[in-house]
């Protein structure tokens, strides 16, 4: 145990690392000049000079390497072009918004395209394969742009079922108390069932849009996982002994694809918190995914390089929450 704790914490230690120096050298490429980003084209030689010093760039490249490695361990990214503030500080406030947004995308996505993935599994071939088969193809091929577009056109523009654009009415935005950041949360706690529908009515469509694509890829994973068991030995065995089909479906094949099924859900969270940009531009939501929109537009390379940061210690963590998983539903591993 302890030598594999030891392996674990040394492979997260190198990408980690490499991560770093990804980032640290991809800012370095870029032909972007970070002193004018600051100063901008009229600045005079002196204050050009003056800044250079400032940012350290007038050092030894590994110099600069170590120093950057240093300040991103402690989560210092430096200052934000566009808002003027620690890039940290800027993550830490849009952050909950993405958060809450993927969460819940991942609720209807994971609930849905589960279970479809497995019915679509045990009626091979049939209509009800080829209806959930199709639906997947669409909702994994469409651009998600289109479908926010679509989606905000016929439910909110339409039919008004849906709240507007935007995370939370104006009306309301001082009057919750935020204590986690997540509204809904904050507005349940709050008793403010006012608030929460507000929240709720503009979060519903978005939330629903990425779950389409979540859902999309989780039920075609789960199709092909469940296929793979349903045609072992073990079933045809529990079939002759007079099992039931949802006892063989339910209680003989799906544990065997759990293991599988934690990286697909796991990835495709991790791509729900880091991949939600189009969606949270067209419905004008301020998380993490505008965030960095606005700092590639803007050439904010200490945003745009902070936000590569954090996308890949979420990729880290679900990785290693997804070994932790492994050993919990598989003893083979244990």
């Amino acid at each position: 145990m302890g030598g594999q704790v030891f392996r674990t914490v040394v492979s997260v230690s190198v990408t980690i690392l490499g991560l770093l120096a990804l980032t640290f050298f991809i800012g370095r490429l870029l032909p972007l000049d970070p002193v004018l980003a600051i100063l901008g084209d009229d600045a005079s030689q002196e204050a050009y000079d003056r800044m250079v010093v400032k940012l350290g760039l007038d050092k030894p490249l590994w110099e600069q390497f170590v120093t950057y490695v240093w300040n991103s361990l402690q989560f210092d990214f430096g200052t934000s072009l566009t808002s003027g503030r620690p890039v940290a500080e800027d993550i830490l406030r849009v952050f909950p918004a993405t958060l809450e947004l993927a969460t819940v995308a991942m609720i209807l996505g994971t609930g849905l395209g589960i279970p479809l993935g497995v019915v679509a599994a045990a009626n091979r071939d049939t209509w009800i394969d080829q209806v959930v088969r199709v639906v997947s193809l669409i909702g994994y091929s469409a651009p998600i742009f289109w479908l926010g577009l679509l989606g905000l056109t016929v439910f909110y523009a339409a039919l008004g079922w849906v709240g507007p654009p935007g995370r939370i009415d104006i009306v309301f935005q001082y009057d919750l108390e935020v204590r986690t950041g997540l509204y809904l949360v904050d507005s349940a706690m709050a008793g403010r069932w006012d608030i929460f529908a507000d929240v709720f009515s503009r979060i519903v469509l978005p939330a629903s849009i990425l779950a389409y694509g979540a859902m999309a890829y989780i039920s075609r994973m789960t199709r092909s996982f469940m296929l793979e068991q349903l045609s072992q030995e073990y079933i045809i065995a529990a079939q002759a002994k007079g099992a039931s089909r949802q006892s063989v479906i339910w209680r003989h094949a799906f544990p065997n694809i759990a293991v599988q099924l934690v990286t697909v859900v796991a990835l495709s969270y991790a791509f729900l918190l880091e991949g939600a940009v189009l969606t949270e531009t067209v419905f004008a939501w301020p998380g993490f995914g505008r965030y960095l929109t606005t700092a590639l537009l803007r050439a904010d390379m200490n945003a745009v390089l902070g936000c590569t940061m954090i996308v890949g210690l979420i990729f880290i963590t679900l990785n290693l929450l997804s070994d932790v998983f492994y050993r919990v539903f598989d003893p083979r591993t244990r």
